[in-house]
């Protein structure tokens, strides 16, 4: 789920993507060399590790030889992690960073860098194995498209046909597509104009993405459009996330998205498909705060924008209307109670009144919540919602046809929803059109989901997402709602279920007046059974306030239970925020002491190397001192034969001549 603006909010794995390709895991050069020329070499030696065990998985090379003293170093580092799960190592890694380098997102290139990690998918080998958090995935097979430039891998139980991709219903379809195709991405816009899908912007490896591409979907091209700013216009061209792409004639529209420097307020950027230039519009009004992972939802020539997270990290739930002939802009101050603050979500409007809000997520809860808003009256309310209910998820994609809401994708903070369901918005009864097996793209977070026609029937077309990978993969399902599924739409049925539930919430809310309306019935039929001539009008009053008393200390007592219930609640997630924060608290001791652990180990080893090498030193050193002294024994010789001479073989000894004289 993810939402990316700064190093302090940026999501996983796009923060530990950004640290790497910023400490050198970028492909550029030598991971080895640009780790060793920032940090100190145990450092450098420690995030390599954990780079390793975070995109590979535990070691399971073989040891190198000792006298491979560098090889070695890193093979023993890497090893004594474990099992360390791939999420752990991750963080590590930029807790790591962090620590030596505070300010390194602050430091980090704007421009888009792929990890190495992520190079093996542009080779056209088979790739049999993928590994991910230490697991295997199943084996992948490799595709290549008409012009044998672009290759993809899909998953065996994925059916792949030709250009004709739309054969059978309920079933996601991987067509074979040719043309440049996109970066992987996830959290990007997408649109349909003319039989078009346009994408724009997203998130690869935690950074934005500015570019623009199109699909043909009749001939299944990708191509790449150069777009460029207008020159009478300050625009210029973002790059963004979590931005809402929407078609206005031959325009798009691209509504917010996170960005590396946002703006304060709601930037609308409009792009000329003729001209291909894009364009900043200038908007009056109240304009909402900059934000991403909102919904952007067209309602005649009005756009209703809801939630979202602000650069800050605030979650959002409030709602804007801009009109789009006078670009002007409207906070709504809607009635009732609206859905809580999240991002991530999906919105849809049901015959032109109302606004129906799916899911979404928190910072760490995803919902699977239905709110309507009720666009002509304003007012929000929860229905219930009947058949098989998606479990809760964010990151999501939907689109509306023809009163069915097809939902697709997204996840909780597990993993990735395999099923596509389907919500019938008149009778607001959910069911599970298909399924599919994991890791297909279709099973991701922040993909994009669009509608257009094949031979005059409907058909989904999404694009990208994240499930442990980046994809830029197409898949497309044609939905067989209009052949078994055909109950009348109409406006009615779904204003009779809101309104029902607005009349439930207005009968709760009155529950009080009406005990008291009762308590006042109860007097008066109190009166009617007591009344009785012969008795005093002093009795019947006595009577009379007994049972009022008796009335209010019911009342009473059902009071201070409700308030006892309500301390108790208040009490229960008092505890439940104070040991979240307390849990997290002892995370972050254990990766502080992991880390220390870690780095004492890799000292260790250094020092223990370095007593070799010493070891080594000093038994060179013995010899050399033996080679000198024998060397300097030699010499004394030789130099004591070259004195001495014949002449001294032949003369006696002195004190031999001193005798004779």
């Amino acid at each position: 789920m993810a939402m990316m603006r700064g190093s302090s909010s940026l999501q996983y794995p796009d923060k530990f993507y950004s640290a790497a390709s910023y400490v050198g895991f970028d492909g550029s050069s030598s991971p080895t060399k640009a780790l060793t020329s920032k940090f100190a070499k145990s450092t450098a030696l420690l995030l390599y590790s954990l780079y390793n065990q975070a995109t590979v998985g535990p070691c399971n090379i073989p040891e190198p030889s000792t006298w491979k003293i560098v090889e070695h170093s890193k093979w023993a580092s890497w090893n004594q992690l474990g099992n360390m799960s791939s999420t752990e190592a991750m963080r590590l890694f930029v807790k790591i960073l962090e620590e030596e380098d505070p300010g390194w997102y602050s430091r980090a290139s704007s421009s888009v860098v792929e990890p190495v990690i992520d190079v093996q998918m542009n080779h056209d080998s088979k790739v049999e194995l993928v590994r991910e958090n230490g697991n295997s995935y199943p084996e992948t097979k490799t595709i290549a498209t008409e012009n044998r430039n672009q290759v993809g891998t899909q998953d065996k139980d994925v059916v792949v046909e030709s250009i004709v991709p739309v054969g059978v219903y309920d079933q996601w379809i991987a067509p074979q597509v040719s043309g440049q195709r996109p970066r992987p991405r996830y959290e990007h816009g997408a649109a349909v104009v003319q039989d078009k899908l346009y994408i724009y912007g997203g998130n690869h490896n935690g950074r934005y993405l500015g570019d623009l591409h199109v699909l043909d979907l009749r001939s299944w091209t990708w191509s790449k459009i150069n777009a460029k700013a207008e020159v009478e216009s300050s625009s210029t061209l973002t790059h963004c996330a979590g931005n809402s792409l929407i078609p206005w004639g031959n325009k798009l529209l691209s509504i917010a998205g996170h960005s590396k420097d946002p703006s304060e307020i709601i930037q609308v950027k409009m792009f000329d498909i003729q001209t291909s230039t894009w364009s900043t519009l200038k908007t009056s009004g109240k304009a909402p705060v900059s934000r991403g992972g909102q919904t952007a939802n067209l309602v005649g020539t009005s756009l209703v924008i809801f939630g979202g997270q602000d650069a800050k990290g605030t979650l959002l739930n409030d709602l804007h209307i801009l009109d789009l002939e006078t670009m002007t802009w409207d906070e709504i101050d809607a009635i009732g109670t609206p859905p809580s603050p999240r991002s991530d979500h999906t919105a849809a409007i049901h015959v032109e009144r109302y606004l129906l809000i799916f899911g979404g997520g928190s910072v760490a809860t995803c919902y699977n919540d239905l709110h309507v808003l009720d666009l002509q009256t304003m007012e929000w309310s929860q229905p219930t919602q009947l058949g098989a209910i998606p479990t809760p998820r964010a990151g999501h994609a939907g689109v509306a046809i023809d009163g069915y809401w097809f939902i697709v994708g997204g996840g909780d903070t597990k993993s990735g929803v395999s099923e596509t369901v389907v919500l019938n918005m008149s009778t607001l009864a959910w069911s599970v059109l298909t399924s599919v097996e994991r890791p297909i793209p279709v099973a991701s977070e922040g993909l994009s989901l669009v509608v257009s026609s094949y031979n005059g029937e409907d058909v989904l077309v999404s694009f990208g997402g994240y499930n442990g990978h980046y994809n830029n993969e197409v898949y497309v399902l044609k939905p067989s709602h209009k052949s078994t599924l055909q109950p009348k739409i109409t406006e009615n049925s779904i204003s009779e279920r809101v309104y029902a539930t607005q009349n439930a919430t207005k009968a709760a809310q009155e529950v009080e007046s009406e005990l008291e309306a009762s308590q006042e019935g109860k007097i008066r039929e109190i009166v009617m059974d007591n009344h009785d001539p012969t008795k005093s009008k002093g009795d019947l009053i006595a009577v009379l306030k007994a049972e009022k008393h008796e009335l209010e200390s019911s009342l009473s007592k059902e009071r201070l239970s409700a308030l006892q219930l309500k301390q108790e609640l208040a009490d229960a997630e008092t505890r439940n925020s104070e040991l979240y924060t307390e849990l997290q608290s002892v995370r972050g001791q254990l990766a502080a002491e992991q880390s220390r652990c870690f780095k004492l180990e890799v000292e260790v080893a250094e020092l223990g190397q370095k007593l070799q090498t010493i070891g080594t030193l000093q038994r060179e050193l013995e010899l050399l001192q033996r080679q000198k002294a024998a060397s300097e024994q030699a010499a004394l010789n030789a130099k004591k034969r070259q004195g001495s001479g014949v002449w001294g073989w032949l003369a006696p000894p002195p004190n031999q001549r001193e005798d004779d004289d």
